[in-house]
């Protein structure tokens, strides 16, 4: 898949999912459920001030008749009974709403009610490159604040498995710093030597091609690694940026659409169903992407493994 326009005609031939919207008085979160709606991807039941919930839908003239409400003016509560929802199968898809990042992950993370796996969970955005006609996956700008090694290693494997979901089957992974030479006063370029040389012993499973450390220009542009004399297969290339820390990241897909005009994904992986994560200030347009993305990945089975952490003689 190259564009985000595939997506939606993709998953319209899908079977509709039901998505449980925690808080969801937010304008551009309603109509990204009625537009998801009106294309057959998904259902709804929004979670929240009703009355609030109504004024927004108001406000953007998009009519909630057939979605169910549920009243719930707490925050945390609305969290709450949305991701147990989800963990119940009552719906499949959670969804963020007008709340807080860090309010929400409380309630997803939660060790009795929310939807752990016991893998870590991460958070990957996903940017349309028009110029090169591709899609490209941020890692991890939303949830891991500062990933060690071995943090690193699982938040990439969470971007293979969406990457494959995506129909890339064998993604090239740059592992970003601020320089593309090992630095031990730098840990970022350690980490990503590191990563490529897991992959060079098939540390993971199935394939991907990792590299790094890169820097964000010869990461992304053939010609800038050219110049840099900088080769291999991923020089130039990503299909994956893995960042060394959550301000990176986001600061990184931000500008992809503030500074770029790029439309964008946002999801937390690794999670027992697929979460919807997107920022407050994000489009209808990017809210309806993602939750056509969440469908996606709903019926996809997770194959991917990887070896790390133990020892063997």
């Amino acid at each position: 898949m190259r564009n985000l326009d595939l997506l939606l005609s993709l998953t319209e031939k899908h079977p509709v999912r039901k998505v449980a919207v925690a808080l969801a008085q937010d304008p551009t979160v309603i109509e990204a459920i009625v537009r998801a709606r009106k294309r057959n991807i998904a259902e709804a039941i929004l979670i929240g001030d009703k009355s609030l919930i109504r004024k927004a839908a108001e406000s953007v003239n998009a009519p909630l008749d057939g979605i169910p409400i549920m009243e719930e003016r707490d925050p945390c509560r609305g969290v709450a009974t949305a991701v147990k929802m989800v963990a119940s199968g009552e719906a499949d898809i959670l969804m963020k709403g007008y709340i807080h990042t860090d309010d929400f992950l409380r309630g997803v993370v939660d060790r009795e009610h929310g939807l752990r796996t016991g893998s870590i969970m991460s958070h990957v955005f996903v940017a349309e490159i028009r110029e090169q006609n591709k899609l490209m996956f941020v890692t991890d700008g939303a949830m891991n604040i500062a990933p060690d090694l071995k943090q690193k290693a699982a938040i990439l494997l969470n971007a293979v498995h969406l990457a494959n979901i995506f129909g890339i089957a064998n993604p090239r992974v740059a592992v970003l710093a601020a320089v593309e030479l090992v630095n031990p006063a730098m840990p970022a370029t350690v980490d990503a030597a590191c990563l490529a040389k897991m992959a060079d012993r098939n540390q993971y499973v199935p394939g991907c091609v990792i590299d790094g450390p890169f820097a964000l220009d010869n990461a992304i542009s053939v010609l800038a690694a050219q110049h840099k004399k900088i080769a291999g297969p991923v020089a130039g290339q990503a299909d994956i940026l893995l960042v060394p820390s959550i301000e990176c990241g986001n600061i990184l897909a931000k500008s992809l659409v503030y500074f770029g005009g790029r439309r964008l994904i946002g999801l937390l992986v690794g999670s027992k169903a697929p979460v919807v994560l997107t920022s407050r200030a994000d489009s209808s347009e990017s809210k309806l992407l993602s939750i056509a993305a969440a469908v996606l990945m709903v019926n996809t089975k997770r194959v991917l493994q990887l070896k790390i952490g133990r020892v063997h003689y």
